[in-house]
């Protein structure tokens, strides 16, 4: 059951709405907050809830408002467009117009899109879309034209559509009209021609939209007083042929006595419409709310002083101009059903309200309003139009059959096609992953590194589903996929994770500097300034252990020959960044001691003493700070880097020892040990007298409100 409730006047001041009325009604960043914006100069921030003005803004005499001021959701902002081309940005402090952002644009502006969860849109005459912040880093680029000559756009909306947005807008043309659907997280723009049917007589007035599982139902108020239905699919099978969409009649005699610029529609939810127009044969102006479910007047409210055929609807509030003013009329829609539709729930009816108009179904079927199977065809035309849309050949099967045949390029195509119209479990991912990976092995001039990449970054593969994949990346050397694998599966057994480790070490700067790594693991550890303060302060303890501190006498003839080697060696990174960053995947990666031992004694020597002057390395960087840890996005913890130390010693350190290069590394490595070590006992040691003093507080329970009590450490 609907009810419309009693209305307020937003403003009693007459607004410079013009003939035409207001040129929009938009939400600002907080819930009660609106940007009316007239059709002159001007844009006021309203506050619904106090039914008051928060603040007003006006361009300057001569200047023409074109589009209604929206709100930017990201920043708080507020964006508006005068003079067709002229962009202004300002927020609620800035006072004048002329003195904020200002940006001149190639094209004429048709609307801008906000809603929440994404940046604002862009929708220029000629049908071209653009992201703000794009737009705003080169305001003067080249606008293309969409749409055809001759056309011109009449009704646009913005949807957020499994999270991803699209935006619908409806062109006009000779009388027809054409429907085209953005939608951004595909890039696919798919137009639609809109046919009238059976009643070709009449035209179409107003739009209005909703998003129905795969459809988005498209509502329009036509002049014989009927509102029609079109099914547009939000992923069409086909996007490069301009589709046929045949409307069909959802509800009869809506409004009677149109004039083309005295009624409106707009979608409240699924089941419920709101007609601004004059219901049945009434003569004066009403707001109506339809059940378009069960074909029932819900409740309507005469409007005496007129209206501009103008209606906004946000939350639980309509927005309309009633004679020169701006109302407000909240409203309510519970759960549509069928004893809700006829007045038969059971609740306290509020004075006033009228009682839902029911419709004599027998009266109507001839004229195809209110049949008992109106629900039924309803629902027989969706699946008829979802059914001719299901290809012959599931798309999966013809993306495998393309693997087998298709070019490098066309296949890389067809796949991004795929994700973005579907989302596949794992099992079709495998077989589209295992088929590549077996064309790769009969042609080795083929390997479709891009088609692999996407399929690695959908989340859904492990080492087990693809065990060919990092064989056939360590045959080509591609560290980029390598690292991503380390990244993305949990299962990689430790023959392979030691490969990558080999791989890692023994390739050349020179050919690491030219290839793509993700680098985010890793901070810039070469900090000069820093370096400085440490050369400045050398006795200063990192963590209880200082390098160039002589702890171990056996070493004392050495660190006296070269007392700043030791500085030195750990000023800088052994390595650079792309070959830290790949190493930080190692650290990263799960495995078991047992099954890792035998493989990394199989590591050359001298990537097994650059492997832990790495970790040494990174170990007096965690030792910088209190808390132990790394800056960086997932960088290595202390632990990985402790355990990845006593591995590598574990399984060579009969080699190391052999090493002359490895002598001051292990003689520093010792030290560290030995100065842990004693942190750890003097650790100990203030425990003891921690627990001592937290008896002598549980023993003193008598203290008064003030005391002095003088606690003596021997």
């Amino acid at each position: 059951m609907a009810a419309l409730e009693d209305e307020f006047t937003l403003s009693a001041l007459a607004l410079g709405t013009g003939p035409d009325g207001l040129l929009g009604v938009e939400p600002s960043d907080k819930t009660d907050h609106f940007l009316v914006t007239d059709r002159s100069r001007t844009v006021v921030l309203y506050k619904v809830s106090d039914q008051k003005p928060l603040g007003s803004w006006s361009v300057k005499q001569g200047q023409i408002i074109t589009c209604p001021a929206v709100c930017n959701f990201q920043t708080g902002e507020h964006i508006v467009v005068h003079d067709n081309k002229v962009l202004r940005i300002w927020n609620n402090e800035d006072v004048n117009l002329d003195k904020v952002f200002k940006a001149t644009l190639s094209a004429e502006v048709h609307k801008i899109h906000s809603i929440q969860g994404t940046e604002p849109l862009v929708l220029f005459r000629g049908g071209a879309v653009r992201g703000l912040e794009a737009l705003l880093a080169e305001p003067q680029q080249k606008i293309e034209t969409v749409i055809s000559d001759g056309e011109v756009i009449k009704w646009t909306k913005f949807f957020m559509v499994f999270r991803h947005p699209a935006l619908v807008f409806i062109t006009e043309k000779d009388g027809n009209h054409f429907a085209y659907v953005q939608m951004f997280n595909s890039q696919n723009l798919s137009k639609y021609s809109l046919f009238l049917g059976q009643e070709e007589k009449s035209v179409t007035l107003n739009f209005t939209a909703y998003v129905d599982r795969k459809f988005i139902s498209l509502m329009s108020l036509s002049s014989d007083g009927c509102v029609y239905e079109t099914l547009i699919p939000i992923y069409p099978s086909d996007t490069e042929k301009n589709q046929r969409l045949v409307r069909s009649l959802l509800l009869k005699a809506a409004v009677s006595g149109i004039t083309r610029n005295s009624v409106t529609l707009t979608a409240l939810d699924q089941d419920h419409i709101a007609v601004l127009g004059p219901p049945l044969s009434s003569a004066k102006e009403c707001l109506s709310i339809w059940n378009i479910k069960f074909q029932t007047l819900q409740t309507s409210k005469e409007l005496p002083q007129g209206t501009s055929g103008q209606l906004w609807f946000y939350g639980e509030n309509l927005f309309m101009l009633h004679g020169k003013c701006l109302t407000v009329v909240p409203y309510k829609c519970g759960v549509s059903s069928l004893a809700g539709a006829l007045g038969k729930l059971k609740h306290t009816q509020d004075p006033g309200t009228q009682k839902p108009h029911f419709v004599n179904w027998e009266m109507s079927q001839g004229c195809g309003l209110g049949s008992p199977n109106s629900e039924q065809s309803r629902i027989l035309r969706r699946k008829k139009t979802e059914a001719s849309l299901q290809p012959e050949v599931p798309a999966s099967e013809q993306l495998l059959s393309t693997v087998k045949n298709g070019s490098e390029k066309y296949i890389e195509v067809e796949l991004r096609k795929f994700l973005a119209k579907w989302t596949p479990d794992f099992h079709t991912i495998g077989d589209i992953i295992t088929g590549l990976l077996g064309r790769c092995k009969a042609e080795p001039s083929f390997y479709p590194r891009n088609c692999l990449m996407q399929l690695i970054q959908t989340h859904v593969l492990s080492y087990s589903l693809c065990p060919g994949l990092m064989d056939t990346a360590l045959e080509r050397k591609d560290v980029q996929m390598l690292q991503l694998c380390l990244q993305q599966f949990p299962d990689i057994p430790e023959t392979v994770t030691c490969a990558c480790l080999k791989m890692f070490l023994s390739i050349g700067d020179d050919s690491l500097q030219g290839m793509s790594i993700n680098v985010e693991s890793v901070f810039y550890y070469s900090n000069t300034e820093q370096d400085e303060k440490m050369k400045e302060q050398p006795e200063i303890l990192q963590n209880g252990f200082n390098p160039e501190e002589n702890n171990c006498s056996n070493c004392k003839q050495d660190l006296n020959e070269k007392p700043q080697d030791s500085t030195e060696e750990t000023a800088l990174c052994p390595v650079i960044p792309k070959r830290a960053a790949l190493l930080n995947g190692i650290l990263h990666s799960a495995y078991s001691e047992t099954f890792l031992l035998p493989h990394l004694k199989d590591i050359p020597a001298q990537d097994i003493t650059l492997f832990l002057q790495y970790l040494y390395f990174l170990y007096l960087k965690c030792s910088e700070n209190a808390a132990m840890t790394l800056p960086g996005i997932r960088p290595p913890t202390l632990s990985q880097i402790m355990d990845w130390i006593c591995l590598i010693l574990d399984a060579n350190f009969t080699v190391v020892l052999m090493i002359p290069e490895a002598k001051r590394l292990l003689i520093n490595l010792y030290k560290f040990v030995k100065s842990q070590i004693s942190v750890y006992s003097e650790l100990n040691k203030i425990e003891v007298s921690f627990r001592e003093l937290q008896k002598l507080n549980q023993e003193k329970n008598n203290r008064g409100l003030y005391s002095i009590e003088v606690l003596e450490l021997f």
